[in-house]
């Protein structure tokens, strides 16, 4: 069953309970008021009446007709129950059963209760004993039919019954409609969501009242639509650098193993039997090798920052880890590269990785004397507002202005005219090292006149989830 018909059941049953509990609670509160007036009216009238003959007079015919007002009757028996006078004819020639006027006469006691006197019986007959000086009237009684209480109750009972099925009718169509209502914004809900697919995360739930409850789940389920998207472009884009990185690395691997299998053959079938040939083949796989072991030591390099390795978060000195750079940079640069580097005075202290920082700072130098066949490479590092930076600057060949924005990309690599050549990963690592750290690398350059390279992090990184 849908919602809106058992919120519709729901609310007309429970305001139907509610109709049928007040409206009886209504009706036995307006028939006891009712009975309690006719006998409280009779009860009255009987000991008016009584007063009158207890004094020894006569129900005069005026007192007799004020008496009987409102259908009230008035009778007057001896101690044999034989009527002495009444106002109206109103007891039966039949017998009559339990008479409410011996009890009176037996206690001596005023008595009310029910009797069938009259021809609209039942009746309400309340007894009063008296004892008059004169005369043999012993009992006086006065009655009245409940008749016209029970029409009333009748008449209010009618009406309070079609007012209850009115107003449950109204109920019904009421709550339907307010279940309507209420439940339209998840019909169209339902209609939005029926068109969002995983192809097309676009698209988003219509939110009619943002501050009911039916608008706070839509506006998260948008909430949540919008990571799934963001989630599945990542994921498009990781897959993305996956195919191209495994082919570019398939590329990379296919050429120096290339290399070496023909040396190998070479040596194999007729190159041991020259020297020379022999002494070459074997240097040219030794370099092939070198080259191929520098390039499996960057994959694996991309491939733990790619797989998120905790870093190992301590404060350090990154003047400290600059200097040790430098002074391993000089002992591979020659003689035609100068690498200048002054010793901050103060400590740039940050916490990172140091030896991931130290990995940037080596790729840094090695990159900027790679491509500067003679002249002077600048180190420096500093403060600047709560982040740490370390410059590399150089006076090479630098970088044309549309391969400027690509140098970080994997495998990208410069003119191999410009410079001594590489698998083109060592930017891309160092890249991805500063944004491990929350920071980043920049890249400035001027061909003919050199490039700098400015790695920025943070002086804290204890918020870090890695």
């Amino acid at each position: 069953m849908p919602i809106r018909w058992r919120l519709t059941i729901f609310n007309a049953l429970s305001i139907g309970v509610i109709l049928v509990v007040l409206g009886l609670a209504l009706f036995l509160l307006l028939r006891s008021a009712v009975f309690a007036e006719v006998e409280d009216t009779t009860r009255d009238r009987a000991l008016t009446a009584a007063e009158t003959v207890e004094a020894g007079e006569a129900l005069e015919e005026s007192e007799a007709e004020r008496l009987s007002l409102g259908g009230v009757f008035v009778i007057v028996r001896d101690e044999q129950g034989q009527i002495l006078e009444q106002t109206v004819n109103t007891v039966p020639s039949g017998e009559i059963r339990d008479p409410v006027w011996s009890q009176a006469l037996d206690t001596g006691q005023p008595i009310g209760g029910a009797a069938d006197y009259s021809t609209s019986a039942p009746d309400y007959v309340y007894a009063v004993p008296v004892n008059p000086s004169e005369g043999s009237a012993r009992v006086v009684e006065a009655g009245q039919s409940y008749d016209s209480a029970t029409e009333t109750l009748e008449t209010f009972a009618a009406i309070l019954i079609g007012g209850i099925l009115t107003a449950l009718l109204l109920t019904v169509g009421s709550a339907y409609l307010l279940a309507r209502t209420a439940l339209s914004p998840v019909d169209a809900v339902v209609r939005s969501a029926r068109h969002i697919t995983e192809g097309d995360l676009s698209k988003r739930l219509p939110v009619s009242n943002p501050k009911d409850e039916i608008g706070r789940l839509t506006t998260t389920i948008n909430g949540l639509l919008g990571r799934l998207e963001a989630a599945f472009v990542r994921r498009e884009e990781a897959l993305w650098r996956q195919r191209r990185f495994a082919a570019d690395a398939s590329h990379e691997l296919r050429t120096p193993l290339t290399s070496i299998s023909g040396y190998a053959r070479m040596l194999k079938d007729w190159g041991l039997e020259d020297p020379t040939t022999a002494r070459e083949g074997v240097a040219a796989i030794l370099g092939e090798s070198e080259r191929m072991r520098n390039l499996v030591e960057s994959l694996l390099a991309l491939a733990r920052d790619d797989a998120d390795v905790p870093l190992e978060l301590v404060p350090h000195d990154l003047g400290d880890v600059a200097a040790e750079a430098v002074e391993a940079a000089r002992a591979t640069a020659g003689s035609k590269v100068a690498i200048e580097y002054t010793y901050p005075k103060k400590t740039i202290e940050a916490t990172f990785d140091r030896a991931r920082i130290r990995q940037v700072a080596d790729i840094l130098l090695d990159n900027a004397i790679k491509y500067t066949p003679e002249g002077t490479v600048t180190v420096c590092v500093g403060r600047e507002d709560g982040w740490v930076r370390l410059e590399v600057s150089d006076t090479g060949v630098g970088i044309p202005e549309e391969e400027l924005p690509l140098v970080f990309e994997r495998f990208h690599q410069a003119d191999p005219a410009r410079g001594a050549g590489g698998a083109g990963l060592g930017l891309s690592i160092a890249h991805q090292i500063a944004k491990v750290h929350g920071g980043e690398i920049e890249a400035a350059s001027e061909p003919g006149k050199g490039s700098t390279f400015v790695l920025r992090m943070p002086r804290k990184n204890r918020d870090l989830g890695r």
